[in-house]
This record gives C-alpha cells, structure tokens and sequence, in this order.
C-alpha cells in the first residue's frame, strides 16, 4: 500500500502538518524536526504525491517544451537542461517536433490548453508576429532563440553576433586571414543571419573582406548540409584557411570533406563550430566550438513558466541574455595545444 503522511506522522510522533511543513520544505521547521521527520520518511520508503500536490493549486504539473529539431545535438542536450530544470521543481516535461515549420509552430503555440499544460516553452523558426499576437491562452509562454518578435513574452537567447565575433576573431587571433562561413540558411533564419552579421562585421573590424563567395548557404543544418557546403567552396577554386560553420554537425561534416580532399585540420584550415554538443568533443580532431550555457538557459526558461504561476500578479516580460564561451579545441590549436 501506499505510504501516506499519516503514516510518516504516526512513525515519527509528530502531525501531519509538520510533516507536510518538511515535505515542501517549509522554512519553518527546526532542523532537529526536519531531520527526524527525513528519517521516518527514508524508514517508510514515503513519496510524495506531485499529482495531487499540483492539482490541489490548480495545475497539471506539466511544462510542454517545443523544439525544431531534436536529431540536432543541441537542441537534444537543450532538452536535458529544460527536463532536470524542471525536475527541481516537482514538473515533468512534454517534449513536441515542429521541425521548425511555420504551422507546425502555430498549431504548437495555439493548439494546448490550459488543461493539459501549466506553460509552453517554444524555440521557433518561421512563426510570424502575428501567429502570437492574438494569443488568447492563459498558460504562460517563453521564446527560445533569436527570433525577436517585440512582443510581451519573456525570451531567452544568448548574443549571436557577439559570439560570432568572438568565433571569427579567435581564428585572425591565430594569424587565418580568409575565413568562410558556411550555414547562411537558405530562406529565413535569425539565428543564422546573426551569425554571418556576426563572421562581416569582425573582418571588417579586422580590415579583411567579407567576400561572398566564401558564404556557403544551406537548406538544413546537419552534417550532409556542412559536408556539401564545404565541397562547393572547394569546388569553386578556393581555399580559405579557416572555416566557421553555423553549428557544430555542420563543422564535422565539413571536416569530413577536408580529410577526403587532403586537407589537414587545422594546419590546412581552422575549423570553429557553433554549439560545443558532445560529439565535438570525441572526434579524431576534436572541435573549437561556441558553448552556449544551456543549462542556464533551460533553468531561465522553467522559472520563466514558474514565476508566471505565482499568486501575485505577474512579473513584466523580460529578454534574458545566457551567458557562452568560445571553447578552444585541436580543430583550431592543434594536438599540442587543444
């Protein structure tokens, strides 16, 4: 049978208010109290009733988290961070594919209802302003990402551009002097426009061209894409000494190229992905790559949801900028320094 807090009550000599005060960790309760209500409740195997728990406040206890692609590395490790973010706090997490297509996200966006979740967290690609302008659900909504729809929602993302810069700058640091981009996405993408804003402006800081023909444009974001990007760059005749791609599959299937063409990584070309996902971390050469703090993003977006469930009124929408850092790999430094 189910072990209730009537039954840790009676093991431990103390009410049930007491032992609901240290259930839900309640300040109030003395730590000599708190640890001999732990032990009753280790001796009886007890487990809370989260159900119960968020039905008694009018929830579901669940969080809806909606991403574009989860065979993408990041977005897989994002999900990590978002489910033990909301662990911490008792939630579990219904996880949705849009596949970063317009209706997809706004059947997403539109189509829960309070019922079912307690907030949506969204990542989108192609959703318009208007698709949430006329949001009429009252279950709370967190943007991912670098869509900036200046709408009332909290939004978190991190510095595209600054970290782009930082990217390209770390590679001219190193004496490269023809940089490429491949991932400019073919048709809309912020996060990739940012990006390759990011690649222009820190040449140009530089005194360097940003020639175009070193802009490699794709339709999707995976190794084929990074892997076909970096052959047509070859093909066209040139041969740029370094290469910063949008994300980090895409740098490992442009790596792959490289190795097929003869090319060495990095004493032939510098290679910087976007993302630091743990594939980059094991390969034959492992990869410099911009790591943006997803735990810190995933723990942001779950409070974002939380503090909007409070009894007080609720707080004013917010953009929270996460936090990144440009890790330095053999793709770049090579074996004696990576």
């Amino acid at each position: 049978m189910r072990v209730s807090l009537k039954d840790v009550a009676a093991h431990a000599g103390v009410s049930i208010k007491t032992v609901s005060n240290v259930v839900n960790n309640y300040q109030h309760v003395t730590p000599a109290m708190r640890e001999r209500v732990q032990r009753s409740i280790d001796a009886l195997g007890y487990r809370p009733n989260l159900t119960a728990r968020h039905l008694r406040k009018g929830r579901t206890g669940i969080i809806a988290l909606a991403l574009p692609e989860l065979g993408n590395p990041y977005f897989a490790e994002l999900a990590a961070a978002v489910i033990d973010a909301a662990a911490a706090h008792d939630y579990i997490v219904l996880l949705d594919h849009t596949g970063g297509r317009r209706e997809q996200e706004v059947l997403v966006s539109q189509g829960f209802r309070a019922r079912v979740i307690d907030g949506l967290i969204l990542s989108p690609i192609e959703l318009e302003a208007e698709d949430l302008r006329d949001q009429s659900e009252p279950v709370p909504l967190v943007l991912l990402g670098e869509r900036d729809y200046d709408l009332p929602y909290d939004h978190i993302a991190i510095d595209n551009v600054a970290a782009a810069r930082a990217a390209v700058r770390h590679l001219l640091d190193l004496g490269r002097r023809e940089v490429a981009f491949i991932g400019a996405r073919r048709g809309r993408s912020e996060p990739a426009q940012l990006r390759v804003r990011g690649w222009r402006e820190e040449l140009s800081a530089a005194g360097l061209p940003a020639d175009d023909a070193l802009v490699a444009a794709t339709d999707g974001w995976g190794h084929a894409d990074g892997a076909a990007a970096m052959a047509r760059i070859l093909d066209s005749g040139r041969c740029p000494d370094a290469v910063f791609a949008y994300n980090d599959p895409m740098a490992i299937g442009a790596m792959r190229v490289l190795h097929e063409r003869g090319l060495r990584v990095p004493e032939d070309i510098a290679l910087v992905g976007f993302d630091d996902v743990v594939e980059g971390r094991f390969g034959a050469v492992t990869l410099t790559s911009v790591s943006p703090d997803k735990e810190a993003i995933g723990r942001l977006a779950v409070e974002s949801v939380l503090a909007r469930l409070g009894d007080g009124p609720p707080p004013e929408p917010r953009r929270v900028w996460a936090d990144y850092r440009l890790v330095r790999r053999e793709s770049t430094l090579g074996r004696s320094q990576g």
